[in-house]
């Protein structure tokens, strides 16, 4: 009504316009000064802007209804309990979002106990170990006649197996149950690559302006002052992270790409032909960018995930497979294919997301030998009003489809669809 693009709004009031999109879809809650300078720039009641909270509130009580398959009246007199009673509403809604919370810590666990490759090792090494001290226990005790000179190995045996079941013992417990000055330690190398990024927002100041010889010495600098230090396996990790973050800087600044984005939209294909890069990049560059809260998966040609940021809605399994249906494996062997779909993960909350997929050559070519590629996956949040969208899982196992071509085993959940 007042004639303002998004981009001259978000400039006068000092914000990105990205940002003010996430406050226009309801990503981004306001309050305070910057809903006083939005309201004094449209020249509007602050009130005003802030009618839409009572809508988003109604709407999560209607759909914690629905998934409790409270129907009809009761149903509809959502927005009466809401506008008598707003602070339990608030309470309501908050309680519903916490116990999809918890489910899906509990669907990862269980993930974890079942594909856990250091768990699923550990508990073999326990095993066996323990059948070997059975086994030579039952040899001392059934042969009466046993030489001296046996009797002392098994007797060596047994307090060998013993000492290693001990250690085994105590190794898997330290995994499993972490001190509780050490509750947000990492318990694979790549957890703590994940930890390590995170701390830093998944963006690197320090990378975005530094020339190729400087990057190796900021890398090596950003490695040494993360407490706790990482493992050698995660170092290793982490530092072929960074130096793929100083490429894709070294080609496109975050700070030329956040500009460029105040007046135009993310459009991956767009942005990499204006700034004639590949469309990987580009993914990658706006995956670094928090104000997006975009989510982003790589995986190599086995289908292994090197490396992901997690977004809220959408989970990427830590352990054993992934869906096969995302179009991250999509574009593996295909290079230089980028394909955009809507997404929904299924589950008790279903958010909906709008990813772009391509598949890069990540080694220099050479001859009779395959190159190495990468698959990379960016997720944006998608509209709640957008239809048509595609359905997937994260594994099979947590899975409510039953009617999918791609099932490679039965979920544990009940009711699936």
């Amino acid at each position: 009504m007042a004639g303002l693009k998004q981009a001259d709004l978000a400039k006068t009031i000092g914000i990105s316009a990205s940002y003010l999109n996430l406050i226009e879809h309801n990503r981004r809650r306001i309050g305070g000064k910057l809903l006083l300078e939005i309201a004094a720039s449209l020249g509007v009641e602050p009130n005003a802007l802030t009618e839409g909270a009572e809508a988003t509130l109604i709407a999560a009580m209607r759909e914690a209804a629905d998934e409790a398959g409270l129907s009809g009246p009761e149903a509809l007199r959502a927005d009466e309990f809401a506008g008598r009673f707003p602070g339990w509403a608030d309470v309501l809604v908050g309680t519903r979002r916490r116990v999809a919370a918890l489910e899906r810590t509990v669907e990862a666990l269980s993930d974890r106990l079942s594909h856990d490759p250091h768990l699923a090792a550990s508990m073999h090494e326990l095993l066996s170990t323990a059948a070997a001290v059975r086994s030579t226990a039952a040899i001392l005790a059934e042969t009466k006649t046993l030489q001296a000179e046996w009797r002392d190995r098994f007797h060596a045996n047994i307090n060998e197996d013993s000492r290693r079941l001990s250690d085994s013992a105590e190794a898997l417990v330290a995994y499993l149950d972490a001190d509780a000055g050490a509750a947000d330690a990492a318990n694979s190398p790549q957890e703590e690559v994940e930890a390590f990024l995170a701390a830093h927002d998944f963006s690197f100041e320090t990378l975005e302006t530094a020339d190729k010889a400087r990057a190796t010495e900021q890398i090596a600098a950003l490695l040494a002052a993360h407490q706790p230090e990482l493992s050698l396996s995660a170092a290793h990790i982490a530092q072929g992270v960074l130096a793929q973050v100083a490429r894709d800087a070294a080609l496109l600044p975050l700070a030329t790409l956040r500009k460029t984005l105040e007046s135009v939209s993310p459009d991956p294909l767009a942005l990499a032909s204006r700034y004639g890069v590949a469309p990987a990049v580009i993914l990658r560059r706006l995956a670094a960018l928090p104000e997006l809260e975009a989510g982003i998966v790589v995986c190599d040609r086995s289908g292994t995930v090197l490396f992901r940021k997690s977004v809220e809605g959408f989970t990427v399994p830590r352990h054993g497979a992934c869906c096969p249906l995302w179009p991250l494996f999509g574009v593996l062997g295909q290079p230089g294919l980028v394909v955009r779909e809507t997404l929904s993960q299924l589950g008790r909350t279903q958010a909906r997301f709008v990813t772009f997929a391509t598949c890069e050559v990540a080694t220099p070519a050479t001859y009779n030998a395959p190159a190495l590629s990468q698959a990379v996956m960016l997720l944006l949040p998608a509209p709640l009003t957008a239809k048509d969208d595609l359905a997937v899982g994260s594994t099979c196992r947590v899975c409510p489809q039953s009617a999918c071509t791609a099932r490679r085993e039965v979920s544990i959940l009940g009711g699936m669809v």
